[in-house]
């Protein structure tokens, strides 16, 4: 959550009246997190919310299973080479990693989604490879390009409106998505000397309430698609003040850290979540005392998965990834620079790679998807 908004109309206090200019009634709703002890947004509404029949659910991305128990080794993944799906995001989503905490994978979504969606297990962060469009949602419009993260709070009626070609990197986190505690002041404020501040979000635009003729909702629960059939257009809000709401944020609005020597990944820390950390590796000046390494040093990560995401630029560390590779390095074994990296590194004074990064704090299982673009020779590059 980042901060309060308020946007059209609401009631001079909570759980007061509010009515239009005719005299009608408008009909408060609560969208809290935490029961009622977290944040919350209040809306107003023309019609009642509530009034759903039950129907069969016809969209929906598949839960992930795991595939069989392999080795422990370093993996790296091309999902440039996965078949695209195409089609709404709500069924392209292609899960690839994944635990009790969180699943990741890739979409290549060709149309727009058409029906409503609210995910009632995991808040929802998609990083925009490529591609740009709008997420509608009761809250209103957020428009989003490429290299921006989408957040979509858990349980918000919302539908993807991309406009041309995408590429994702998506994240379901069943424990909600945060702002590392470490970037905010004792009032909640970000710090001025966090890597973003508020106004580098892009906020929804409210335009009123709006009837776009769909009447279809899947919702989300324990891994299950589930239907419902509206008797209204449900994006009726006049109104709503609170901290939960859907945003984007520019990968490149980041601001690295630059240190005389090499700084560990937590001071890319961009996003938290019950069980990991998402970080944003963005071009910048690297380590300048005059004997640094800036390449990342070899390290042992024994209570964590990590897995990358690589996006543009020149990896530093790492051969024969490109534009949409994953690699995961699992607890319990090594990992570091490919041979030679560590010293060729000496000397350089930038570098304009662009990753996503997420550390996982329980061990990730693969599906049979990401097995199907697996690098066979990955472990053996490192010798």
């Amino acid at each position: 959550m980042l901060d309060r908004m308020q946007l059209g109309d609401v009631a001079r206090k909570h759980h007061i009246q509010l009515r239009g200019a005719g005299g009608e009634l408008r009909y408060e709703e609560c969208f809290t997190r935490d029961g009622f002890d977290g944040p919350y947004t209040i809306l107003y509404h023309l019609r009642r919310p509530h009034t759903h029949r039950i129907s069969k659910a016809a969209h929906g991305w598949t839960t992930p299973v795991a595939s069989a128990e392999r080795a422990l080794a370093k993996r790296h993944y091309k999902t440039q080479d996965l078949e695209r799906r195409g089609g709404p995001q709500i069924d392209a989503r292609v899960p690839l990693l994944f635990n009790d905490d969180v699943i990741s994978g890739v979409a290549f979504p060709t149309a727009e989604d058409p029906v409503y969606i609210a995910d009632g297990d995991a808040d929802q962060l998609v990083y925009v490879h490529r591609g740009g469009g709008v997420l509608r949602s009761l809250l209103g419009d957020v428009a989003f390009a490429q290299g921006d993260y989408v957040f979509v709070p858990r349980g918000l009626l919302h539908r993807f409106v991309p406009a041309g070609p995408q590429e994702w990197f998506w994240f379901s986190l069943t424990g909600g998505l945060h702002i590392p505690t470490q970037w905010r002041n004792g009032v909640g404020q970000l710090r001025m000397d966090a890597p973003y501040s508020h106004r580098d979000f892009k906020r929804p635009e409210l335009a009123g309430p709006r009837d776009e003729g769909l009447r279809e909702l899947v919702v989300r629960r324990s891994g299950t698609w589930h239907g419902f059939t509206l008797e209204d257009s449900p994006l009726d809000a006049v109104g709503w003040d609170g901290t939960v709401y859907p945003w984007a944020f520019p990968i490149l609005a980041f601001q690295p850290r630059v240190s005389s020597v090499h700084l560990p990944p937590t001071w890319h820390g961009t996003f938290a979540a019950k069980g990991a950390l998402i970080c944003s590796f963005v071009p910048r000046p690297v380590d300048f005392h005059p004997e640094a390494i800036p390449c990342p040093y070899p390290h042992s990560s024994t209570h964590c998965d990590e897995i990358i995401f690589y996006a543009d630029g020149q990896f530093t560390s790492r051969r024969g990834v490109g534009p949409g590779s994953i690699s995961h390095h699992p607890m319990g074994v090594p990992h570091g620079p490919h041979p030679g990296s560590y010293e060729k590194s000496i000397g350089a004074t930038r570098t304009d790679e662009l990753a996503v990064m997420c550390d996982l704090f329980a061990p990730v299982k693969a599906t049979p998807a990401a097995l199907s673009v697996e690098d066979p020779g990955y472990q053996d590059s490192f010798l």
